[in-house]
């Protein structure tokens, strides 16, 4: 049965994270934006006037002449994505959860909520049997880092299964939103700390990586150490990994893990998903986030100079866009599969989309 467009909500819309939602959703096959929601010091201007746009792409007509809602109001969308700071997002995504509404949140606060799936679609689609079917809950995106980590992981755990990882992250700025770090604090510099980000990085693999059994999921029994600096680059995570597994791999055996993971065939089909999330890169002296950041589409893991490691049994050096893959790009690729598996609440089954 074929069907309009399913209409859908931005909140947090005009922030660098928001920003990148409208962009993604302009003329998006499956999804029509229909409304924006933002701070009060915002709501009741048209989108065009409310927003300082930082992105290289017009600003779309469309989004530009929707007016600003405040967010928390009520909305007759279904499927709302969620671009709020984590200062207020818990109790305002709660809430829509509670009425219904199916909230893809890019904030940390439900991230490890045991009824909440903590979603690469690629790595994990199962875990989204944690949503029932037309009752409304929240589905959240992974922390930036996270997801580059994770997509890189998933073929080694799947073949040797991973015991211990130690990664080292140099994170662009943008992933400090706008207007981000200080540039006296970060030009001609590298900063040691970012709050939150090592306990993040340390437990969200584990859920994502973890089986889902008995209506909950059961952590995967890895153990990871991590060391998160800021990096004067503007879009891109550059991480260094080195894994220990429990079976030890040749480097052959690794080069084809990586290279030949495919991820689920309704993974694949959908709109927003790379042709393939993995790409190992054989030649020295990369990944490098200016080269490959953004590899098709922005939504694609680049792996390189993977090695015998003398203290561990791998060691590579991924690159990762923090604010597509990261953010907007993997939230979006969620509400797709939530779609495809009929999460959304009030769409039939049987909906296909109609085309543009």
């Amino acid at each position: 049965m074929e069907r309009e467009r399913i209409s859908v909500a931005v909140l947090g819309a005009t922030g660098s994270v928001g920003q990148q939602f409208v962009t993604l959703l302009a003329n998006h096959p499956w999804f029509r934006l229909t409304s924006l929601l933002a701070s009060p010091r915002s709501a009741g201007k048209p989108y065009r006037e409310a927003v300082r746009w930082l992105q290289p792409d017009d600003l779309p007509q469309e989004a530009g002449d929707l007016m600003v809602g405040t967010a928390g109001q009520p909305l007759s969308e279904s499927l709302v994505f969620s671009a709020l700071d984590a200062e207020v997002a818990g109790e305002i995504e709660a809430d829509y959860a509670r009425q219904g509404k199916l909230v893809v949140s890019n904030a940390r606060n439900h991230r490890m909520v045991p009824h909440v799936p903590l979603l690469i679609p690629e790595v994990n689609p199962g875990h989204l049997e944690l949503i029932e079917p037309g009752k409304g809950g929240i589905v959240t995106n992974p922390n930036c880092s996270t997801i580059g980590l994770a997509l890189a992981l998933k073929p080694l755990h799947d073949a040797f299964g991973v015991a211990r990882v130690h990664v080292t992250t140099l994170q662009a700025v943008s992933g400090a939103g706008y207007p981000g770090v200080p540039s006296l604090d970060i030009l001609d510099n590298v900063v040691p700390f970012i709050s939150g980000e090592e306990e993040k990085m340390e437990t969200e693999p584990r859920k994502i990586l973890g089986q889902l059994s008995g209506g909950q999921v059961h952590p995967a029994e890895v153990l990871l150490s991590a060391q998160c600096t800021r990096v004067p680059v503007l879009d891109g995570h550059t991480e260094c990994v080195s894994v220990l597994c429990h079976q030890e791999p040749g480097l052959a055996q690794a080069e084809e893990a990586i290279s030949g993971f495919q991820p689920p065939e309704e993974v694949a089909g959908l709109p927003s998903a790379p042709k393939s999330p993995l790409l190992l890169l054989p030649q020295g002296g990369v990944p490098q986030p200016r080269l490959h950041r953004g590899s098709e589409r922005g939504m694609r893991v680049t792996v390189g100079r993977l090695r015998a490691c003398p203290v561990q049994h791998l060691r590579f050096v991924l690159v990762a866009h923090n604010t597509l893959r990261g953010a907007a790009g993997g939230a979006l690729l969620c509400g797709e599969l939530a779609l495809a598996r009929g999460k959304v609440p009030g769409v039939e089954p049987g909906w296909t989309p109609a085309r543009i």
